[in-house]
Parts: C-alpha cells; structure tokens; sequence
C-alpha cells in the first residue's frame, strides 16, 4: 500500500465526515421497500469495512507508542479515548493483529495473518461475525495443522462466510475442524495456548463474572474439589455451623436449597 500525505488522509476523512453528516439528514419517504433493502446492504457494507480503516492505525498505534505517550497501555488508551470497554479495546486490538496488514523485522510489508478473511472484510462482504468465528477457527487449531493448510482452511471459510450468517459459519467451521482434526488431538502446547481464567468489572452489587478455560489438569483438580467440598450439605454459609470436612448430616442435606452452581461458589479452594 502506497504511503499518502497528512493533507491527503485528513481531506478523506473531511469529506468522510461532510458526506455521512449529509447522510444522517436525508429522508427515505420517497424509496419503495426493495430501493431501502437494497440501501441498508449498502449501509452493512460501510459497517464491515469500517475495521479494515481502523486495523492499521491500531497497529502503527501499538508498534509506535510507548505506555508514556498513551498514558497506559495500548487497551486502555483506547478504551478512554473511544469511551468503549477494555475488553472491546483488547478484541479491537487483537482482530487487527489478525486482519491489518504487518511488517517484518526489516521494515518490509507483509500481508495479514488471516489474509482472505481481511480481504473479505476490506471488501464489506463479512461482518464481525464471522470475523469472530473465523478467528477463533484459527487460533483453536492444533499446531500439528501445517501453515499451507490453515490459509486454504481459512480462505475457505472466508469464502462460506460471505454466503452465510455467522451462526451457520460456526457449524461449517466445527465441521472443518472435525475434518483436520479427527481424532480430537490436542497437545500440551495448544491447550498451554488457550487456558486462562478472567474475572470481571464488579457490578454495582460487587458481584464479579468470570468465564475462560482450565486445562485438563486444572479441571481434574477442580472436579476434585467440587465432588467433597460442593456436595449438598458441605460449606452452607446458611447453616449456623458449616460442614466443611468429613460428612454432612442428613438434615444439612436436606436443607440445602442451593443450586449446584451457588453449592460450586461456596466450596473453599483447596
């Protein structure tokens, strides 16, 4: 891509400004239903396209600017200065990874890690979406999949995903995945890769959600934990005196009316 000149990127986005404020104003009382179908296409196309605008400056962002410069880091500058969420700041960040376009050590352009699917999206024929399916695809993939499969893996989705909706992509990218990997082979790498645990922003009520992956290792440890310590019974906060070893009686059995996820709450680490 050629280099442009301050005058010229500022001019575009001048006249990107102008045209959208003309845009908002108009009145579509004079179209058929067919005429602002076809309109709305139009305005999804703009949206998917969007991102690509936004890919290289996240990145020449990232690579350029330091923590003093931003006044933090990369997601939380963003998050303050577009008043979004930091986990939209860090998805934002990580789709541009993906899809902008790169640069090698020596300076050399280099295309995008998923290059079909940042061409698809360029081009406004797949949305978030799929993008979100698509690189998940992509990053669940084990890593004995050579390099020259995953790119006509993913330019194959890339190319489903302007015929389908995301949901049905999802469906056709578990089927491909079944088909490069159909033995359910995974190595310590690829599970190392994607385990993680995240908790989130507290509510106003200073409850906390958390989501994200254990190994199978962590896993056995917890279903371990869980099978003593969150039985009916065991750890009611409820009971003037919690069971928290041996066994419970009967009547703190029968009266425990947590639900088997409140029980999993209440079961102490070990």
């Amino acid at each position: 891509m050629c280099s442009n000149s301050r005058e010229e990127i500022v001019g575009v986005f001048d006249a990107l400004r102008a045209d959208f404020k003309r845009a908002l104003d108009l009145s579509f009382d004079a179209l058929t239903t067919p005429e602002r179908l076809a309109l709305l296409e139009c305005s999804e196309a703009f949206r998917r396209q969007l991102p690509a605008i936004e890919h290289p400056l996240i990145n020449q962002i990232g690579a350029q600017a330091d923590a003093a410069e931003l006044g933090g880091k990369l997601p939380g500058a963003l998050a303050n200065r577009l008043c979004i969420t930091r986990g939209e700041a860090s998805r934002r960040i990580h789709e541009a990874a993906d899809l902008g376009e790169r640069k090698a050590i020596t300076g050399e352009p280099l295309p995008a890690v998923l290059t079909a699917t940042a061409e698809a999206q360029r081009e406004g024929r797949i949305g978030a979406g799929h993008v979100a399916v698509i690189r998940s695809f992509w990053h669940r993939l084990p890593d004995f999949v050579d390099v020259e499969t995953r790119v006509k893996a993913e330019a194959q989705l890339a190319r489903l995903a302007t015929e389908h909706r995301p949901d049905e992509l999802s469906k056709l990218a578990d089927k491909l995945t079944d088909c490069l990997n159909p033995d359910g082979s995974f190595t310590d790498a690829d599970r190392a890769r994607r385990r993680g645990i995240t908790i989130g922003k507290q509510d106003l009520d200073g409850m906390s959600p958390i989501n994200g992956y254990l190994t199978p290792e962590a896993r056995a440890t917890i279903d371990a934990v869980f099978a003593k310590l969150a039985a009916p019974g065991m750890c009611n906060p409820a009971d003037p005196a919690p069971c928290v070893s041996g066994t419970p009686s009967q009547q703190a059995i029968e009266h425990d009316t947590r639900s088997w996820a409140q029980r999993n709450h209440d079961a102490p680490p070990s």
